[in-house]
């Protein structure tokens, strides 16, 4: 299991994919990830970026 920071984020009424476990998830934004204290599963997350018109 990856070992969150003191920064890390509760993700309250969310439910892991994997195990299904409900109010388990963690958000890490500093690496990106989101950690299932359940199963230990994680997934990188993906910020979105502003796209300019050109």
């Amino acid at each position: 299991m990856v070992g969150m920071t003191g920064l890390a984020h509760f993700l309250d009424g969310l439910r892991c994919s994997i195990c299904g476990a409900l109010n388990v998830l963690w958000l890490d934004p500093l690496r990106g990830l989101i950690e299932c204290h359940e199963c230990g599963q994680t997934a990188l997350t993906i910020p979105e970026t502003a796209e300019e018109d050109s």
